[in-house]
């Protein structure tokens, strides 16, 4: 997992591929509408969603083994937990039409951390992780996109 500024991006050697996710990031804004965006083909596509965040007793962990996950904070502010998968119970095997399996939630994750704009996180396919979660001590509205990348191009 890398937790870092997006304006850090280009510290990272890792590639066009890469460098393409965050031309992409670059175009949003808080007026861009929800809904799947096409960057590269089924090699690199975003996600825009809306939706309150919730408390992190119903939050179950997920994970990825096609695509690494960028994710960041359009509008408001998210908690975001990561924990290594294989540390974790798996209560829904791997869906490779999904791209996704699912963990208990034991305990807190190893690692919490609020998102918000200007900030990402870089999720590997090991990285078990948990977002939209309370930032503060009530529900608000987010906006946030997640860019997946095949994991064969970084």
């Amino acid at each position: 997992m890398i937790i870092d500024k997006v304006e850090n991006f280009k510290l990272y050697n890792f590639g066009p591929a890469w460098h393409r996710a965050f031309e992409f990031l670059d175009t949003l804004t808080s007026d861009s509408t929800d809904g799947r965006y096409t960057i590269e083909g089924e090699d690199i596509f975003a996600i825009v969603m809306s939706y309150h965040t919730s408390a992190p007793e119903s939050a179950v962990f997920e994970s990825h083994q096609n695509y690494i996950d960028i994710q960041t904070v359009i509008t408001g502010a998210e908690g975001f937990e990561c924990a290594f998968s294989d540390d974790l119970s798996v209560t829904t095997p791997y869906d490779a039409s999904k791209d996704a399996a699912f963990y208990e939630r034991t305990s807190y994750g190893q690692t919490h951390v609020d998102v918000f704009p200007g900030t990402f996180v870089m999720l590997y396919p090991h990285d078990a992780h948990i977002a939209g979660l309370i930032v503060g001590t009530e529900s608000k509205l987010v906006k946030k996109v997640v860019v997946k990348v095949k994991v064969e191009l970084l």
